[in-house]
This record gives structure tokens, C-alpha cells and sequence, in this order.
């Protein structure tokens, strides 16, 4: 079990460096959207390049960094089963999410995606736009980073929750141990 958590460890730790480092897209992507809108009401041009580096960017912070947002408890949970639980309900109810809801919809995703990610690697997908960006098959491959990302950090949820229920861990969350040590 002490190797699972230990796994789980690396998983988390791989997921906050990953959520970090793409929270600096939102930053580029703010100051791409103002570039934009100066270029155009200003200088009266555009660069379909520029609006659709926006959407690429929107779009990987938001796959990329679902593992992050896990890790940190930024998901939509149901209160009335989870806010005032104890500790080992709070486990029990993140290992059955994990079992039940997150794996099967990950893996759904990632089954569904596979030939889409795939026809668009095999031509090397670009933009309809004449001038816009090369790169759509690499986009589309961050739906597989999505699931991915979903499905190692669910791993280690369940992992935890399962040190919670077996008395091995007091948290089934890395923040909420972090809460308790404050």
C-alpha cells in the first residue's frame, strides 16, 4: 500500500507541475487578446495566426490543467454528500467518483477520441484559414493529455481515499492534508 501512495505521490506532483506551468498560458493568452483587439481598433489589421493561438491556448489550459484542478479539489462536487461527511465518508465517496463516474468517463472519452486524434495526425491537420495555425492535430491530441491526466490523477485519489479507509492516511486529499498541518 506504502508503494501506492508513493505512486500516488509522483502523480500529484507531476499534475501540480503540469497545472502550473500551463496557468502562464492564461497570462500569454490575455496579453495575445489585448495585442488583438490593439492591432485591429487601432491599426485597423488582424492576424487570424494570433485569434487562433488564443483558441489553441483557451483550449490547453483547460485539457491540460484538469488533472491540476483535481488534485486541488477545483471540481464540482455535490455538498449534500461530500461538504459535511467526515473524513472517511469523504474517501469512500471519492473512491466510488473515481470507480464509478471519472475512469468510466475518461476512458470513454479517450476510446471516443482515439480515431478523430488519429485521422487528423495521419494528413497533419492544418486550419481552414489560409493564414492560421498548422497545428490542429497537435490541439486535438490534448484530448488525450485530458483523459490522460484525468485518469493518472483519479488514480491517485483512490489511492489516497484508499489509505483513508484502511487508517494508513488521514486525508484522501493532498490540499486538505496541507489544511490540517496549518
Amino acid at each position: 500500500m506504502s508503494r501506492l501512495i508513493a505512486m500516488a505521490g509522483v502523480v500529484d506532483a507531476v499534475n501540480d507541475v503540469l497545472g502550473r506551468g500551463v496557468a502562464w498560458l492564461t497570462l500569454v493568452m490575455v496579453l495575445m487578446q489585448f495585442a488583438v483587439v490593439v492591432m485591429r481598433y487601432v491599426f485597423g489589421l488582424s492576424s487570424i495566426y494570433m485569434q487562433e493561438s488564443i483558441v489553441y491556448m483557451h483550449a490547453i489550459v483547460f485539457l491540460a490543467a484538469a488533472g491540476y484542478t483535481l488534485l486541488h479539489e477545483g471540481h464540482v462536487r455535490v455538498d449534500i454528500f461530500y461538504g459535511s461527511a467526515d473524513e472517511r465518508r469523504r474517501a469512500w465517496t471519492n473512491l466510488l467518483g473515481v470507480l464509478l463516474l471519472l475512469w468510466p468517463m475518461a476512458a470513454t472519452t479517450l476510446l471516443a477520441s482515439w480515431g478523430y486524434v488519429l485521422a487528423s495526425w495521419k494528413v497533419f491537420e492544418v486550419s481552414p484559414e489560409g493564414a492560421g495555425l498548422p497545428a490542429i492535430f497537435l490541439l486535438k491530441t490534448f484530448i488525450w493529455v485530458f483523459a490522460s491526466v484525468l485518469i493518472l490523477q483519479g488514480f491517485s485519489l483512490a489511492a489516497h481515499s484508499l489509505g483513508v479507509i484502511l487508517g494508513i492516511e488521514q486525508s484522501s486529499t493532498p490540499q486538505a492534508e496541507e489544511e490540517h498541518a496549518l
